[in-house]
């Protein structure tokens, strides 16, 4: 299919720069395929009653680290600063990050990211650069490994906000706590599963009391989550790996849940992708960890998940391909026009929608 396709202008003032207060304030479109009306204009507090009692709600359990990092070249003559964002990490010293300006750096360059630190004896934090790829992507060898090297990264680096936010403002203290999710525990992603960020202690103890079951997978998300396909036919487009897990308890308990008429419940793309890569042909939930690359386009079988939670996507992106595949193309434009028309705020900072998935997708 032609990229093409999957675009769409969105007016500037549409995206959220902050967070809805509570967070469960924010505002809910429901889109039903095949229902009758299609859009519903509800807020993300009526989420257990658009849902029935024995539904399973899967969230996302990643934790974003203060990935970006500014800091100077100190290994040759000129200092210039340096603009890294940490993206994957390889081991308990190494992480590939995103450099600006990458033109400027070399393999055996070192880059200092601050020279004082919280922790006494780590004065600076030093990376030597291992290797250099395309689009600005390098490998950084730290001085420092595994928790160390956690609490320095955590004192001087701040939360990566998406291209979208950052370029309209800073990241500041605010940040640290409106870019995690209720459920943030595992250490690893560059980018919040922004789903899950309209969830609140009283929304959970609704959800528990209509019946419906709450399970955490764990999917660190990558900085590839914002970036628009680029190839003319999305064919041709290669997705960035992210590490993911599902327990095998939670594999027991959607499986059952799913022969007794239970629905799963994705609460953002990413437990959607890790759910799927996790599903046998059959639709039988496995165990799973390790890398998945999965790319969802209109098309695709969609094995376990019935109903997603998602906020609003960027156009050319593969995050709106993946809703069109399950609602199909012409009801989600439909639905991203109603969006516009009516006040919904875009991104991660902003609404959500319910999607139910289409016959036959």
């Amino acid at each position: 299919m032609r990229t093409d396709l999957f675009d769409f202008e969105l007016p500037p003032e549409r995206i959220a720069l902050r967070p809805a207060e509570p967070r469960d304030n924010a505002r809910l479109l429901v889109v039903r395929p095949a229902g009758v009306p299609e859009l519903d204009d509800r807020t993300v507090a009526d989420l257990p009653a658009l849902l029935a009692p024995g539904d399973q709600v899967v969230v996302n359990d990643t934790k974003v680290i203060a990935a970006s990092l500014t800091g100077r070249r100190v290994s040759r003559t000129g200092e210039p600063t340096v603009e890294a964002t940490l993206i994957k990490r390889i081991d308990g010293s190494r992480w590939r990050a995103l450099a600006k300006p990458a033109r400027k750096l070399a393999v055996g360059d070192i880059v200092r990211f601050g020279d004082e630190g919280k922790v006494c004896f780590l004065n600076e934090l030093d990376a030597t650069i291992e290797e250099k790829g395309e689009g600005g992507e390098i490998t950084l060898s730290f001085a420092f490994h595994g928790p160390v090297l956690d609490q320095a990264i955590a004192e001087r680096g701040e939360m990566p906000l998406p291209p979208y936010i950052a370029s309209r403002r800073p990241p500041d203290a605010q940040d640290r706590t409106d870019y995690q999710t209720l459920f943030a525990h595992e250490e690893g992603a560059v980018a919040a599963p922004t789903a899950g960020l309209h969830f609140t202690p009283s929304l959970l103890e609704a959800l528990r009391a209509r019946g419906i079951g709450l399970h955490t997978v764990t999917l660190h998300v990558g900085a590839g989550t914002f970036l628009p396909v680029k190839t003319e036919d999305i064919s041709q487009h290669r997705m960035h790996a992210e590490w993911g897990s599902v327990g095998a308890g939670v594999v027991e308990a959607l499986n059952a849940a799913r022969r007794e008429g239970g629905r799963v419940v994705a609460v953002g793309s990413t437990s959607l992708r890790l759910l799927e890569s996790a599903a046998a042909e059959d639709g039988t939930l496995r165990p799973f960890a390790g890398e998945t690359a999965i790319f969802i386009t209109p098309g695709y079988r969609f094995r376990v998940v019935d109903i997603l939670m998602t906020n609003f996507h960027l156009p050319r992106s593969t995050l709106f391909m993946l809703v069109s595949a399950f609602c199909e193309l012409d009801v989600m434009k439909r639905a991203y026009a109603h969006a516009i028309a009516h006040g919904y705020r875009f991104y991660s900072y902003g609404d959500a929608s319910l999607l139910f998935r289409a016959e036959g997708a």
